[in-house]
């Protein structure tokens, strides 16, 4: 069974490769790197500054501007929007939270539908756990403690270093209210539910 964000992870990769054919079809001519009075610095991280020569940036920043020349300012800001949707890590939100049972802090990223917990000395992800294979969660306001059980008897627990554990269960609830709506424009918003699961009983 399919996730409910498959046919919007389908779409925006058909977009994306879409741009991805544009620039293999583009007829037009690349202008010469070296006729063109640019510092190819000011559009780069130093990162990549140092990864790259500066004739090697030009001619990469010339053909991305040459695939988006052509696009009106409407286009061009959409292109960008989808290209940073297709980021992986677009749309995550990280905490620094200690898992019950572990010595060491880790970072958890709470995305739209999924979790994450992250490795803080190596960024590996360690493991994810999807919300629609979630049973409940419940937070130990006494002891600032979120409680998770997932499908198959997984049970999570952890609790937040930096921030109150209140941010994260309005995270997790608000995210799982934006599941259970459609989308119709014209559905009214449930209130009582949104409050019932972003609301702490402290």
């Amino acid at each position: 069974m399919a996730y409910s964000s498959y046919r919007s992870e389908v779409r925006n990769i058909q977009s994306f490769l879409q741009m991805k054919s544009l620039t293999a079809t583009s007829k037009q001519a690349a202008p010469d790197p070296d006729s063109m009075d640019m510092n190819a610095d000011c559009f780069v991280s130093p990162r990549y500054a140092k990864k790259y020569k500066t004739k090697q940036l030009t001619a990469r920043i010339l053909e991305a501007h040459q695939n988006v020349a052509q696009l009106s300012l409407m286009e061009a800001k959409m292109r960008f929007i989808q290209a940073w949707q297709s980021l992986p890590e677009f749309g995550i939100k990280y905490y620094v939270v200690r898992f019950q049972g572990s010595k060491k802090d880790d970072l958890l990223g709470i995305s739209y539908n999924r979790m994450i917990r992250i490795d803080m000395s190596t960024g590996l992800l360690l493991t994810t756990w999807r919300f629609s294979n979630m049973k409940q969660w419940n937070v130990n306001w006494d002891i600032k403690q979120v409680a998770i059980e997932f499908d198959n008897n997984v049970s999570v627990a952890f609790s937040c270093e930096k921030c109150d554990c209140k941010v994260v269960h309005e995270y997790i609830g608000g995210y799982i209210f934006l599941s259970t709506r459609s989308k119709d424009q014209n559905e009214s918003l449930d209130e009582e539910l949104f409050h019932k699961l972003t609301g702490g009983q402290e």
